[in-house]
């Protein structure tokens, strides 16, 4: 199958397990942070976006070249809500990046030509020069800023989601998923985590935790209610949202929050337009109105930055 048409239909398989009934009173999941419209079992279609209007001052502060063109090439990679993916359709993307990214588009005075990439494709890519921006929840590490720019939108980070039968409790340190196998994106910082501290099981004499890692957001679920990973490691927004409408799945705890934020090749001339279309939207309530629409508004920022230190 085409990667496109697997991606859709991985999105699709999800979604349809998304449609289920919320989990029981029983269950001892928290809710998403300001949850709303996301958390109810249905795909939010509010239009948030279509009402921004251009922002002088942001749109002045882009490169001469790109306000000619007026457009600019963005790569994002499709996954799971509430960051982007496919409604039911199969081919109509929705999410808190796909609004943003519109809504950052507007203030600048710019039409984007979105392209489907996988979330390990996209800083390569970015570095190439085939993309000008990226989107996929990519979180401000000190090791990506050596070769990325980044203009921070929301705060977000690590955590961890299980079936509802398991006997894991909150995890604080990685050594308390040694013998387990975790489930998690393929390049990621959860993947990189999780290597990084592999070797800590060794150290206190436990059998290591095996990593198995997917390209398709979707697959990693699939990997927990079928069995084939006992604990999820992913984004926090995403893992509240998917287990208030998922049955027999329970969310964790938060492991550590990092800012998000846009991608661009390093030394890009794009970060301080980008900066400063954010703030725009902050001030004029779109930013808070997107946060409401995806049950997120626990990750708003103060203020958006370029490539800030790493959180956490």
């Amino acid at each position: 199958m085409p990667r496109t048409r697997r991606t859709a239909a991985l999105a699709l398989i999800t979604a349809a397990a998304l449609a289920l009934t919320a989990c029981g009173a029983g269950d001892p999941s928290p809710a998403p942070a300001g949850a709303g419209t996301a958390a109810k079992g249905t795909t939010p279609t509010t239009d948030v976006v279509t009402s921004v209007r251009r922002d002088a001052g942001a749109a002045e502060l882009l490169p001469e070249k790109v306000r000619a063109a007026g457009t600019l090439n963005l790569a994002t990679s499709v996954g799971a809500p509430p960051g982007a993916f496919y409604r039911e359709d199969g081919t109509t993307l929705a999410g808190a990046d796909i609004d943003f990214a519109d809504a950052v588009a507007r203030k600048l005075g710019l039409r984007l030509k979105r392209g489907v990439a996988s979330f390990e494709a996209i800083l390569p890519a970015l570095g190439s020069g085939r993309y000008d921006v990226g989107t996929g929840n990519f979180g401000v590490t000190d090791e990506r800023r050596r070769t990325i720019d980044f203009v921070t939108y929301i705060n977000d980070g690590q955590g961890f989601a299980v079936r509802e039968d398991s006997d894991l409790k909150k995890v604080t340190d990685l050594t308390q998923l040694c013998g387990l196998t975790v489930g998690t994106g393929a390049g990621t910082t959860f993947e990189a985590t999780l290597e990084e501290n592999r070797h800590r099981c060794a150290d206190a004499g436990e059998k290591p935790y095996e990593i198995r890692t997917y390209a398709d957001q979707a697959a990693v679920w699939i990997s927990l209610r079928q069995g084939r990973s006992d604990v999820l490691m992913s984004t926090i927004n995403g893992l509240r949202y998917a287990v208030t409408q998922q049955e027999g799945l329970r969310f964790l705890n938060e492991y550590r929050r990092l800012d998000v934020g846009f991608a661009f090749r390093k030394g890009t001339p794009l970060a301080p337009a980008f900066r400063a279309a954010v703030e725009a939207l902050r001030s004029d309530g779109t930013y808070d109105r997107i946060l409401k629409k995806w049950g997120t508004s626990g990750s708003a920022i103060r203020a958006s930055r370029i490539s800030p230190p790493e959180t956490g």
